[in-house]
This record gives structure tokens, C-alpha cells and sequence, in this order.
């Protein structure tokens, strides 16, 4: 809180405006190790690959609770002021999902079959999806032809890992030893390897060749969020798209 006149007792709390007031709860823990990859770690991301690394300074509450001029108290007469909003846009907010990722393709050279998709982290303050495993995003591509039909594609997920080592099938039967302990990890492993979470700041290009005759094609990649990996795939439309792509293509 603000140092201020008020019709009651005020207490100046740096803290408040700080992340180290959202560190306890999320991602700090008490040792505060930071496991790339590893869900519930949003604290430790923001300040190890945002925040020390200099990419920016903004804080938790900058992004998280947007500010807006208004009367901090009702019915006195005091100026309107900024305030920071109580919302607390994160994981559900479609205006957190838009501005956090962007997505470029190219084709390595001129005839090339050949093509790169660059997922950049330029937007948030920690990796995404952060948090909880659940929550993934996918990198769909689709290659159609001259008469839009669909020749082939390609996905990518991208999520965190539910314990200290990436998702992998291998594990199965490890898991189901812990017994309730193993379940929740299991259901990560059950889903295979994945790519991890993007870190902030991070440019993550993934490449694919796909077998196309000589002719001309159109790319169409599109990057959507799901907030349950587990119980939901995101249909691939405006409401879950966070970025989209198209490429024309043409094959000697």
C-alpha cells in the first residue's frame, strides 16, 4: 500500500507490489530449486530466466493485475488515481493467451522441402503453459494441396513435466509402484515425450520435411492453448488460437 491520507490507518508494504508476494504459492517452495520443465515452478521462471537475466522488470501484479484510473475510496472526495485491478489474469484469460507467444515459419531455401516453426516466448514473464501440468499448448500444421485438400500434418505439444524429469512412457511402471503418489505422475508419462514449456525469452524452432511431389502447396500453422491436456484437445478455432501462420509453398 501507498503511503496516503486516509479516513483510516494506512501501512506502506513494498511487498505488495512485489512477486516475491506470489513466491510461496507459486513455484518457490522452500528450497526454491529451479527444475526447467517441471510444473508449479512460475516464481523461479520469472525471476531466473525473466527477471536476473535483465529481459525486463516488470513484476507478477504489472501483467497480472492491470491498472486503471479510478477513486481509491467511494463517496470522499479524492482524486481518481492508478489502481491496480483485483482480476488476476492467468491461466483462463484470453487476453493473457494472446499476448503471450508468437509464431513464424520459414522454408530453409527456394525449393526447399524443408520448413522451420520458430515459437517465440516474447511475451510473458515465465515459460508457457506455466503452472500446473495440465495446462499445454499445441503446434498443429497443415499442408494442403492446389484444391485445399489436406495432404499431411504435423503436431507438437508443448506442456510442463509433472515431476523432476520429462513425461516418458518408460516410466509406466515405476509410477504404478508409488502407488497414489505415482498416479498423478503417470499421467503424464502415459502421454509419451512432449516438447517442454518455452521459457521466457526463448526462441523454440522445431523442424519438419514432409514428402510432398513437386507441385504447389499452402502451410497453414497454428498454435492453440488447452487448459486440460488430459480430459480435452483444443478445437482449432478463434477461441483457442493464440497464433496462426500460412506459407505458400511451391515444389520443382
Amino acid at each position: 500500500m501507498r503511503d496516503v491520507n486516509a479516513p483510516h490507518g494506512t501501512v506502506v508494504d513494498p511487498a505488495l507490489q512485489s512477486s516475491a508476494l506470489c513466491a510461496q504459492c507459486h513455484g518457490f517452495y522452500e528450497t526454491g530449486e529451479r527444475i526447467v520443465g517441471k510444473e508449479m515452478q512460475t516464481f523461479l521462471e520469472w525471476q531466473r530466466d525473466y527477471f536476473q537475466p535483465g529481459l525486463g522488470k516488470q513484476q507478477c501484479q504489472d501483467c497480472h493485475m492491470p491498472r486503471t484510473l479510478r477513486k481509491r475510496a467511494e463517496g470522499f472526495d479524492v482524486p481518481p488515481r492508478a489502481v491496480a485491478r483485483h482480476l488476476w489474469t492467468g491461466g483462463c484469460s484470453r487476453q493473457r493467451h494472446l499476448g503471450s507467444l508468437s509464431l513464424t515459419v520459414v522454408r530453409e531455401q527456394v525449393g526447399s522441402r524443408k520448413l522451420s516453426f520458430h515459437v517465440s516466448n516474447i511475451g510473458a514473464g515465465h515459460s508457457v503453459p506455466t503452472g500446473m501440468a495440465r495446462r499445454a499448448v499445441y503446434l498443429r500444421v497443415e499442408v494442403l494441396d492446389m484444391k485445399g485438400n489436406s495432404i499431411g500434418g504435423k503436431e507438437w505439444m508443448f506442456a510442463p513435466f509433472k515431476g523432476d524429469r520429462p513425461d516418458d512412457k518408460a516410466f509406466l511402471q515405476q509410477d504404478e509402484k508409488l502407488g497414489a503418489a505415482g498416479a498423478a505422475l503417470a499421467r503424464g508419462d502415459a502421454q509419451g515425450p512432449h516438447e517442454a514449456n518455452i521459457r521466457a525469452g526463448e526462441e523454440r524452432v522445431l523442424n519438419w520435411e514432409p514428402a510432398l511431389a513437386p507441385g504447389k502447396y499452402t502451410v497453414k500453422a497454428r498454435l492453440s492453448y488447452a487448459l486440460d491436456r488430459f480430459a480435452e484437445r483444443p478445437a482449432v478455432d478463434d477461441r483457442s488460437v493464440l497464433a496462426k501462420e500460412t506459407l505458400s509453398v511451391s515444389i520443382p
